[in-house]
């Protein structure tokens, strides 16, 4: 394939990571970071550290939209608390032709974009894969997962769109797994159906999944949040799978004890929370369709005072 004009919209432990392999594969890649980190890639360019083989990429980075221009493709991976500043950003990025694939968590994400740009170049994704910035300009992914599955979120979903296609083909050639899908709202609830809980037990307990999935009354209120946000996401007409439960289940079942959520990792740091994405989201949207969600709500309140972070 042709080398493409892409720009990461968020160049952390998410964006970076895709960001790099892209550039890596010969695309013109432009990051858009800020701080040490965006000082640490014009410097040193942007190193991942990963049991798939190390890298370093040299490619553009800037804190100005403006001066990256339209491109093909813009990778949006901003952690959700700071859209109302970066989402902006894309109206300088965007053309008549770019195709913008949002990665952040949670189902807002694709609305949010479509009131900037419009609904015609929004694509939605759900990413899996555990890498962190370790330093500025430096990213390590733990673990071999790195997919992205993705599609269509306005307008026709009963069949894979030929930008879905092409960018599909653009990912894999970079070594990036992929799975795209007609309609990427069920990838997106179905996500959130199991991240919602999983944030919020870990957060709000401050431990990892181990004390909280072996403790059967835990377990089972566990349980009901993913009921809850399942229920959302059927009110809003999502057809999520028939066992997204089981499936979840097994996974939790299948995992180390000492697994920890990004957001309790991001609390025993002191930083900011998607506790609004993840937690918050699942509420209104039950309070505005009449599901009940009261664990969820709970988690929330628990969270919500440290969704700021520490000064």
């Amino acid at each position: 394939m042709a080398s493409l004009s892409i720009a990461i919209l968020g160049s952390g432990a998410v964006g970076g990571y895709y960001g790099a392999k892209l550039a890596n594969a010969g695309h013109k890649v432009t990051f858009l970071a800020r701080g040490p980190h965006l000082q640490a890639i014009r410097d040193n360019g942007l190193m991942i550290r990963s049991v798939l083989g190390d890298l370093t990429v040299r490619a553009d980075a800037t804190d100005d939209a403006s001066e990256v221009g339209h491109v093909d493709v813009v990778l949006v991976a901003v952690k959700t608390y700071d859209n109302k500043s970066a989402l902006p950003m894309l109206k300088a990025m965007v053309g008549s032709n770019t195709v913008v694939l949002t990665l952040q968590n949670g189902v807002d994400s694709v609305d949010e974009i479509a009131d900037v740009i419009g609904e015609a170049p929004v694509l939605g994704g759900a990413t899996y894969i555990a890498t962190a910035v370790v330093s500025p300009g430096l990213i390590e992914q733990t673990g071999t997962h790195r997919q992205i599955v993705f599609g269509e979120v306005f307008g026709e979903r009963n069949n894979l769109s030929k930008r879905v296609e092409s960018l599909c083909k653009l990912l894999i050639e970079a070594e990036i797994e992929v799975e795209p899908v007609k309609d990427a709202r069920v990838q997106l609830w179905e996500k959130l159906i199991y991240l919602s809980p999983f944030a919020g037990f870990t957060g709000a307990s401050r431990l990892p999944t181990g004390p909280v999935w072996t403790d059967p009354e835990i377990r089972g209120l566990f349980m009901d949040a993913v009921g809850e946000v399942e229920q959302v996401a059927r009110a809003h007409d999502i057809q999520v799978s028939d066992i997204i439960r089981q499936k979840i289940v097994d996974y939790m079942d299948s995992i180390p004890g000492a697994t920890r959520s990004s957001l309790l990792i991001d609390l025993s740091q002191g930083k900011r929370l998607e506790v609004d994405a993840l937690l918050g989201s699942v509420m209104r949207r039950g309070r505005n369709v009449g599901v009940a969600t009261p664990v969820t709500s709970a988690l929330y309140a628990v969270l919500k005072p440290h969704a700021g972070g520490r000064d």
